[in-house]
């Protein structure tokens, strides 16, 4: 006998937890069933077997068996490589809905994919799947257990998609917002990858100068004599202070990074720096552009899959990243649930253009709030693209600038150093 600890809910709606011994998963299930407890989650007490796994004691000879585990053990034993992830949740959603496109029921298209998949982590996850749905659990119910891949909007969304009869159309729907916002997440490299490449390059230009050039450039004129020009007394006394202290000072970067990061893990962090970035230029219209995005795209695919505004107001909420914006979000939803227009109370928290406003206003007095909602990201899916867009022009040409100046202040200090040891040697 097995013991399982479970959490689930009485006929009553009340949460209920406990343990229960049974021969297997699926007989602890059922025997919760038939007591009107509908399970939310049930996973087997790996310390109450603990005595059912040591080894039994041995009569006659045998070789001895080292209860320390070896290099291979060690290596091998560890599940953590084939832990489903939040990577695996749109693969996974895709090749359900090929397969329940195609006529399969959920389950089956389940049990299917863990036949099927070979890779490690996606495999893993449909295996789990298809044993709770095995042993009677929804398609919602299975995904709930493992929350590092699926979402509380995405389960709510598939538990809607379950009660209505159009999980196909859901999981569709599920699919497009994911995709959207995986887009987006490859534009915001895209456009960050060619500066960060500039930035390596002009600071490679910048130690091969100063590292290797000016300390010949300057033995050189040392073994010439004369006086040198104040700009390379200038370049030659920033050279000689980068090769003393220019360690210390990217020790003192790096270990100042790190606790910045450190701090903003926080939440007084995050909210402080979330304040920050607003006022930043550049950067501030396109966090405003992202919490708009993120509202519109999340809360119309809430709506549109037939999940309460309430909930959808709450979940939505979840989705904003910037802190400033969440909470003031928070409030609006607040004042929403006591009967105040949606466009009215987010118009009072600053956060959103007016012409949001009017499109919400608009939507809500024709009653197609949804399309609306849709227009909204549509719309802002373009504005962040021209955003990533001139924010990669901006920042690549103030590095190339950056680069030209330092190249051309260089060889303004070599060239005047030249001309005037030459002079020099004239008189």
């Amino acid at each position: 006998m097995a013991r399982f600890t479970y959490s689930a809910k009485d006929q009553a709606g009340l949460a209920r937890r406990g343990d229960i011994d049974a021969p297997s998963r699926r007989d602890a299930m059922r025997m919760l069933s038939s007591r009107g407890l509908q399970v939310s989650t049930i996973t087997e007490s790996v310390a109450d077997n603990a005595k059912d796994k040591q080894p039994k004691k041995q009569t006659g000879k045998s070789t001895p068996t080292s209860t320390k585990p070896g290099f291979f053990d060690l290596k091998f034993s560890s599940s953590s490589d084939s832990t489903p992830r939040s990577n695996e949740r749109l693969p996974f959603l895709e090749s359900l809905f090929d397969l329940t496109s195609s006529g399969l029921s959920a389950g089956e298209a389940v049990r299917l994919l863990s036949l099927r998949i070979k890779e490690p982590r996606l495999k893993e996850l449909c295996n789990g799947l298809w044993n709770r749905i095995s042993e009677g659990a929804p398609l919602s119910r299975a995904m709930g257990d493992f929350p590092a891949v699926f979402d509380e909007a995405t389960l709510n969304l598939i538990q809607a998609g379950e009660a209505t009869g159009s999980l196909n159309d859901t999981v569709s729907r599920i699919i497009a917002h994911l995709t959207e916002q995986k887009e987006l997440r490859r534009q915001l490299l895209t456009a960050l990858a060619y500066p960060v490449f500039m930035v390596f390059v002009a600071f490679g230009v910048i130690l091969f100068f100063l590292f290797f050039l000016l300390p010949r450039l300057q033995s050189l004129l040392d073994s010439l004599g004369g006086s040198m020009p104040v700009s390379t007394k200038i370049l030659i006394g920033f050279s000689t202070f980068a090769l003393h202290y220019g360690v210390f000072i990217i020790l003192a970067g790096i270990l100042f990074m790190a606790s910045f990061w450190k701090w903003r893990a926080t939440d007084a962090g995050r909210v402080a720096t979330d304040g920050w970035m607003l006022n930043i230029p550049l950067i501030g219209p396109f966090s405003v552009s992202q919490t708009v995005l993120s509202f519109s795209q999340t809360l119309y695919v809430l709506l549109e899959n037939g999940i309460t505004a309430s909930e959808a107001l709450k979940m939505t909420e979840r989705q904003i990243s910037n802190r400033v914006h969440r909470a003031k979000f928070k409030e609006a939803t607040a004042r929403v649930l006591e009967g105040e227009a949606l466009s009215m109370a987010i118009g009072r928290t600053k956060c959103f253009p007016d012409l949001v406003l009017d499109r919400l206003a608009v939507g809500e007095n024709t009653g197609n709030i949804v399309p609306s909602l849709r227009e909204i990201a549509k719309a802002y899916q373009k504005i962040i693209s021209n955003q990533l867009s001139m924010f990669t022009s901006v920042i690549a040409s103030a590095v190339l600038m950056g680069v030209f100046v330092f190249v051309g202040f260089i060889a303004f200090a070599i060239v005047s150093a030249v001309f005037q040891v030459s002079a020099s040697f004239k008189m």
